[in-house]
């Protein structure tokens, strides 16, 4: 078999207009349903995130759509500066330096891959990110665990619940061919 060419398409990453609402919330609709199927149904409820949040998101412009084959296939926000949520910590971040935190990833499950794309384009802009997670969100675990985050302690949301709170910096960035 000869082969002629092949195309090889890569995400790529934009800030997400307010076109891109309908699409956006679909793919959070998707992601709260395979969240309840994977054993984690508390940590989104059915109204969250809520049309408005994502409205004020992409106002502000910390909202971000991944897109592959020019279809909108992930959505997460990406907020540069302090979060009030990680103000207090049971536990220690690894630095007080500035960073950058990724909040509400969520992708339609169609493509592999849109977590690790989202870190690789917020490593562009800081190399010191946060993120936390509910403790029943195994998948998120797993790829926060994987992409070499390291568990710093507990934070609380503004609703009161716990949330496992994470920090990556340069000195223990993986290569991103490390966790694929």
């Amino acid at each position: 078999m000869r082969l002629e060419s092949v195309i090889f398409r890569i995400m790529e990453i934009r800030k997400t207009t307010i076109n891109d609402l309908q699409r956006v919330m679909e793919i959070f609709s998707i992601a709260r349903d395979f969240m309840k199927k994977s054993g984690n149904p508390s940590q989104w409820n059915d109204n969250y995130p809520a049309e408005e949040l994502i409205c004020s998101d992409i106002q502000e412009g910390i909202s971000y759509v991944v897109l592959h084959n020019d279809r909108i296939v992930g959505t997460f926000v990406f907020i540069v500066g302090a979060d009030p949520t990680y103000t207090e910590i049971d536990g220690k971040w690894l630095n007080d330096e500035p960073y950058g935190t990724i909040h509400r990833i969520a992708s339609d499950g169609s493509t592999k891959g849109i977590a690790d794309e989202c870190l690789k384009f917020c490593k562009t802009i800081t190399r010191n990110i946060r993120i936390d997670t509910h403790e029943n969100n195994s998948v998120m675990l797993n790829w926060i665990i994987r992409a070499g985050f390291e568990k710093c302690g507990i934070i609380h949301v503004t609703d009161g619940t716990p949330r496992y709170a994470f920090q990556l910096h340069s000195d223990n960035f993986k290569s991103v061919f490390e966790f694929k």
